[in-house]
């Protein structure tokens, strides 16, 4: 296999290990809603699967770098395969209380974020082998993930109002699986010169704390991504699909609208990875910011009808798609190539710890507030936020790459 056919076989696992998470992040809430009636529990429900990711992050970069970045995708996606695929097995067999439910999400967030982060740190060598610029191929993948979100999510919420969550999430299994055997095969196995030195895992871990909390770029990232995938999450998790259930008709709506914003942010991921380095970072990640967050809460308050919200949808996506790639590729480039994996779970960690929050505080705003209501506060408060890159001089390192930090070797 050419070193080019192994890179689109890690983008192609990325996918869809991505698409199962799409299917399922549509399919659980649509069942909660429709099984409890309770917003507080959708909120719920998102937390939990949440969580682990964030706990997962933090503690299990570590052990991804000291296993190897192949090894931990493929175990992150086989465990998503066993734990969402018992959830179908149980409600035809023994039933599936809503507590059950939470377990399974648990388990299967708790590798989700090392999965995610083993793939992003086999870029860099994948890409230098490939003769791909780094930005083209975070760029790449950034696009891929949100390839899955537009193949996804259609599926998913046109199948759970035809055959329910159940059936859905037994598919979500499957795309696990499949993820897992293409990385296995694409991705040689590392040899033993590859593996890294051990000086214990809490000295590890806090060697990576140490580089984020060493870098005030990393430190900006994590901050204002936390605000924001808060108000992601909220948006996603409980707005969105409650809006869509109330006002568009349900499942079919939810799955267009999040499709649409995958379908978006696929042409501007795509679009950045073409520009590659001729257009400055800190211009177009803070442009894109400012226009992909707030203004879809603002116009959700307004009560638009599909036509409306799907524009919207379209280019919010299309801005949102050109900051993963940014972001991704000014990591890679600050952080020591031994090191990726826990700097990445540290950094993801952190943007993701305030989702739960996000999500829960939606449910709960909701059992008392109006739905436009909660839309205005939090989109004023997103568009706040995302003025900082404006303002702050840390931002301005996005254009400057900390000399002799990626020095590509072997792919681990």
């Amino acid at each position: 296999m050419t070193a080019r056919a192994r890179l689109w076989w890690v983008l192609a696992a990325h996918t869809t290990s991505s698409a199962g998470n799409t299917a399922t992040a549509i399919a659980v809430p649509l069942h909660v809603h429709a099984t409890t009636g309770s917003t507080a529990l959708v909120g719920v429900a998102a937390a939990v699967a949440l969580v682990p990711v964030v706990l997962g992050g933090v503690f299990g970069g570590v052990l991804v770098d000291r296993a190897g970045y192949r090894r931990t995708s493929v175990v992150s996606d086989l465990t998503g395969a066993v734990t969402i695929g018992l959830v179908p097995l149980l409600d035809a067999t023994a039933g599936l209380p809503f507590a059950v439910l939470l377990v399974c999400l648990f388990a299967t967030g708790l590798l989700d974020t090392p999965g995610r982060a083993a793939r992003h740190a086999l870029l860099p060598e994948l890409a230098a082998a490939a003769g791909v610029p780094l930005d083209r191929a975070t760029g790449r993948m950034d696009a891929s993930e949100r390839l899955a979100r537009l193949l996804g999510a259609p599926v998913a919420g046109v199948a759970v109002g035809v055959v329910g969550a159940p059936a859905v999430l037994a598919l979500d299994a499957a795309t696990f699986a499949a993820a897992a055997l293409l990385v296995a095969v694409a991705v040689p196995a590392a040899t033993r010169g590859d593996a890294p030195v051990r000086t214990g895992y809490w000295r590890e871990l806090a060697e990576g704390l140490a580089v984020v909390r060493g870098d005030r770029l990393l430190r900006a990232v994590v901050l204002m991504v936390a605000c924001t995938n808060a108000f992601d999450a909220a948006y996603s998790s409980v707005v969105l699909p409650v809006f869509a259930q109330e006002h568009l008709g349900g499942g079919p709506a939810l799955g267009l609208l999040v499709a649409l914003f995958g379908a978006g942010a696929v042409l501007g991921a795509l679009a950045y990875g073409a520009a590659g380095g001729r257009v400055r970072r800190r211009t177009a990640f803070s442009v894109a910011f400012l226009l992909a967050g707030g203004p879809r809460f603002l116009v959700l308050a307004t009560e638009p009808d599909l036509a409306l919200a799907a524009v919207t949808a379209v280019l919010a996506g299309t801005a949102a798609g050109v900051i993963n790639p940014v972001l991704g590729a000014a990591q890679l480039e600050r952080v020591p190539p031994a090191a990726r994996a826990r700097v990445d779970g540290v950094v993801g960690a952190g943007a993701w710890a305030a989702m739960p929050l996000g999500q829960l505080g939606a449910g709960l705003a909701l059992e008392h507030v109006a739905l436009p209501a909660v839309l205005v506060v939090l989109g004023a408060a997103y568009l706040s936020v995302t003025l900082s890159p404006f303002l702050s001089a840390a931002w301005a390192e996005l254009d400057h790459a900390p000399a002799g930090r990626v020095a590509p070797s072997g792919a681990r």
